[in-house]
């Protein structure tokens, strides 16, 4: 959009306190908190797609499922009462019901491409230029604030690795994320590359129906095999226990569970991995299960995601026969599958590729602060949500090792506490920078590659911002610190300017 033109929309664009961007599991959750904790705040909802729920709605592939439970990947405000993993659709109805309950659906704009954010010092303003795929036309919005969940990846472009002959492949070829679900293939051999989540998800449900089912690997990944149901849950519930407490106190259970689990990943893995194993053996009935070399992982318990493996079902199908696993590498496509590095060929229909994510900062949305384009990788993330020089956005990124949505409902808290100490001083306008303190800090990569290190993360640390050696810098991917320090935030802490001015200084020593 031109200059003029932008100007000329500018005159009819609809203007918003708080704009939201993304209607997926932390946009809606961010409304919620927004029209309950701040009930005379004006909001819009831009979403890319035609209906909500991001992920679940982007993912079609056989069997897709949560795996996180849905306790703490629910939202605190709203009792789960399904089954602990639960289905896309599950989910899907989850968040309908959300929506429906708290008048949340005519604040959703969908359909809205964004396709550029600037920021006007001058104005204190937010201006959101978007095409609305309906019609093509380019819509304008405003706003004092902008509060972006937007999710990290790339919804349209997977990572396919560019594998050598894969022009040569006369089967279908696909990647997971576009999977389409008519597709057939009932008494078909189905080759899977990949052994993270996705490839946990998908593989026992084409173990079902396929003729064969074979998993190709590079390196082995963790899985943790459990029962889908909840023994505290179902006890309280056979005992007559209402569902938000059911929900409250079952919550706090797994959180506490999930925290001594990661605890003990880090300081006794080894001891972690022959519990896993025990597990394994249990569910598959196989006290002699060979672990070598198809399962035996080489990174720690938890430095990669541990997949859940509801019942044990991938290896019950490997047990049962449907189930062949490769670990090796790609050598070349042939005409009728790959053949691996050690010469292995593998026949296949279907070659589904469960390779991950694009990393997509901010959506791919051009961003601008005063006509300036904002590279992310150049600012300094404050507690993974605000970034330095950049006024009025708070960023929802999740957890890796808990689930995602305890960070929405924790960052809901924290950005409606915010907006409302802003109105308290009557200011227009916040920025997070450096204190003194922090001037010689050392900066480094958004997190370290021995705390969390999935390829598709470190592909995309150059478009992250970095982070500091101090709580206040960083995002530690570590709830249980985090759910006591961000509550306990000092908004008037020195790392905070309104209106250019630093926080806790008199008008005259503004930064």
């Amino acid at each position: 959009m031109s200059a003029a033109a932008s100007a000329v929309a500018a005159q009819k664009a609809t203007h918003v306190d708080v704009l939201i961007v993304g209607a997926g599991i932390s946009g809606i959750g961010s409304a919620y908190h927004l029209q309950d904790q701040c009930p005379g705040k004006s909001y819009a909802i831009l979403e890319m797609k035609d209906t909500f729920g991001g992920t679940w709605e982007t993912h079609k592939y056989p069997g897709v499922r949560s795996d996180s439970d849905l306790y703490t990947f629910g939202y605190r405000f709203k009792p789960w009462v399904g089954t602990p993993i639960a289905s896309a659709q599950a989910i899907l109805d989850y968040m309908g019901e959300v929506i429906e309950e708290n008048g949340i659906a005519p604040h959703i704009h969908y359909g809205h491409r964004i396709t550029k954010s600037s920021w006007d010092s001058k104005a204190n303003l937010w201006t959101v230029e978007a095409t609305r795929k309906s019609d093509g036309a380019q819509v304008v919005f405003t706003a004092n604030f902008l509060w972006m969940c937007q999710g990290y990846y790339d919804h349209e472009k997977p990572y396919m690795p560019d594998w050598p002959g894969k022009e040569n492949y006369k089967g279908m070829l696909v990647h997971a994320q576009l999977w389409d679900p008519k597709t057939d293939y009932k008494g078909k051999k189905v080759l899977v590359i990949g052994s993270g989540a996705t490839a946990a998800t998908v593989i026992p449900e084409f173990a079902k129906e396929a003729a064969h089912v074979t998993m190709l690997q590079r390196s082995p990944t963790y899985f943790f095999c459990a029962e889908n149901r909840n023994e505290l849950a179902d006890k309280l519930r056979a005992g007559g226990i209402d569902e938000p407490t059911i929900h409250r106190v079952v919550r706090a259970q797994i959180m506490y569970d999930q925290d001594v689990l990661t605890k003990r990943c880090q300081e006794e893995p080894d001891q972690v991995f022959e519990e896993l194993k025990e597990l394994v053996r249990a569910f598959t009935g196989k006290p002699d299960f060979q672990f070598e070399p198809h399962f035996t992982p080489k990174y720690r318990v938890w430095q990669q995601r541990l997949a859940f493996c509801p019942e044990g079902d991938i290896f019950r199908a490997a047990v049962d026969g449907k189930l062949t696993v490769v670990t090796d590498e790609i050598d070349t496509f042939t005409e009728t599958g790959v053949r691996t590095k050690d010469g292995t060929e593998i026949e296949a229909d279907i070659i589904v590729a469960a390779t991950g994510f694009n990393l997509l900062m901010m959506g791919g949305i051009p961003f601008y602060v005063d006509g300036k384009q904002v590279d992310w990788h150049d600012t300094v993330n404050y507690r993974g949500m605000m970034f330095t020089g950049v006024p009025n956005l708070v960023w929802v990124m999740g957890y890796f090792r808990a689930s995602w949505t305890l960070r929405v409902d924790m960052v809901g808290d924290f950005v409606c506490n915010l907006l409302k100490h802003m109105d308290a001083k009557g200011a227009k306008r916040v920025d997070v920078a450096l204190r003194d303190e922090d001037r010689d800090m050392t900066l480094g990569d958004w997190i370290e590659n021995d705390n969390f290190n999935p390829t598709y993360l470190m592909r995309g640390l150059k478009d992250l911002p970095k982070r500091g050696d101090k709580p206040e810098w960083r995002h530690n991917q570590d709830y249980w610190a985090e759910r006591d320090q961000i509550p306990a935030t000092d908004l008037e802490g020195s790392e905070f300017l309104y209106d250019g001015v630093r926080a806790g200084k008199k008008v005259t020593e503004a930064a």
